[in-house]
């Protein structure tokens, strides 16, 4: 294996995707993870679009594992870290003598991921003068090694990956039209973590007790402060930014407690055209937006209090001061639910209405206090 970034996993087995959860809770996430489980059951080419940091690794290796395919190898190739002389003969392979350096005949990575999954990552940086071979394989399932006539037939799936805009790169001349075409035969988009700020509570608690197990330190208590927060920041390195900040803070914690890590990185660039809104207006919006994912239940376990780690009592009082009750009714969609249905039912309780109806004490709804810890994040967990 040479030392660019080329990772070979093969026995790619169903167990290794069920370790690779995909937390969060909200729509788009869910849209995303739909698609993939409709594509993965076939044959078909998927392009995988989203910013950097936006999981899309982890979709391409759950699309594998869910496929038939999923006890063949599942190779991985970053086209951005390819030289562009050793590009074909990473891909294609070569024959022995076929240029400098080349003592021994080497299989490339098609040939190795012959009966499985190809995941090309970073697509859009592969170089023009490469692209018409990729596309013949794509079409043909054929190639030939750098030196040799001899052609070699294949069977691979491709998956394929991009943060740039293939569309748009075609158009200016910069990536061929036919290989982009045959690429987004099946595209999915992953969200930025931006538009899914309900799951970043989820998401901070899982990677919480990944590190914590990992550094061997115990964290019970996120200050809310500091969760609405980094639930406000738009976290323009999505989940890989995030991942890093937390395991900066679990190193930095003490006593079981969260650091405050607001200046270190709330203060970072927002990729925003207007400037950032005032700390109360980004608290107010950050509920308002987590109520309307949760088609404004406040309670239960699919509530907007759970989304946003607080206790039920405690997000219905800052709705009444923030005065959120009114903007459901602005809306016109319908009353502001105290608790979910099925979790007051579960509770002996009926659902009550905002505003002005009394919470109800000894409810089994109610989540922990940020006191003494946050709920357990929600997990929307691709199951095969």
């Amino acid at each position: 294996m040479s030392a660019l970034e080329v990772n070979c996993i093969r026995n790619f087995d169903r167990e290794t995707c069920r370790r690779s959860e995909m937390v969060g809770q909200s729509s788009a996430l869910k849209v995303a993870l739909d698609q993939a489980r409709l594509v993965a059951t076939t044959d078909s080419t998927v392009l995988i679009l989203g910013e950097t940091g936006t999981g899309k690794e982890l979709v391409a290796r759950s699309i594998h594992a869910m496929s038939d395919r999923a006890g063949r190898p599942f190779v991985k190739v970053n086209c951005a870290a390819i030289p562009f002389d050793l590009l074909e003969s990473e891909l294609f392979g070569h024959e022995r003598g076929a240029f400098t350096g080349a003592n021994v005949q080497r299989s490339g990575r098609f040939e190795i991921a012959h009966g499985g999954t190809l995941f090309l990552d970073e697509i859009g940086d592969l170089p023009l003068a490469s692209q018409p071979k990729l596309l013949r394989v794509l079409q043909e399932g054929e190639f030939e090694r750098l030196g040799s006539s001899r052609t070699q037939h294949v069977d691979v799936r491709l998956i394929a990956a991009t943060h740039r805009d293939l569309k748009a790169m075609a158009r200016n001349n910069e990536f061929r039209s036919d290989l982009y075409y045959r690429l987004s035969v099946f595209p999915v988009m992953m969200p930025p973590l931006r538009e899914r700020r309900g799951d970043i509570p989820p998401l901070i608690w899982h990677f919480i007790e990944v590190f914590s197990r990992r550094l061997g330190k115990k964290i019970t208590c996120v200050p809310e402060e500091t969760l609405l927060s980094l639930t406000a920041y738009d976290w323009p390195g999505n989940i890989r930014e995030l991942q890093n900040v937390i395991e900066r803070a679990v190193i930095l914690s003490q006593d079981g407690v969260f650091p405050d890590l607001r200046d270190q990185v709330c203060t970072l660039p927002i990729p925003s055209a207007t400037a950032p809104p005032a700390p109360g207006h980004c608290e107010r919006d950050l509920i308002v937006n987590t109520l309307r994912e949760s088609n404004w239940v406040v309670g239960g376990v699919r509530g907007a209090a759970m989304k946003l780690g607080l206790k039920r009592t405690t997000l219905i009082a800052k709705m009444k001061r923030m005065g959120i009750e009114c903007e459901r009714q602005r809306e016109e969609a319908g009353p502001v639910l105290w608790m979910d249905a099925a979790a007051g039912a579960s509770a002996g309780a009926s659902p009550a209405t905002l505003p002005g109806a009394p919470a109800r004490s000894g409810s089994n709804t109610a989540v922990p206090s940020t006191d003494t810890g946050l709920p357990r994040p929600s997990l929307f967990v691709m199951h095969n």
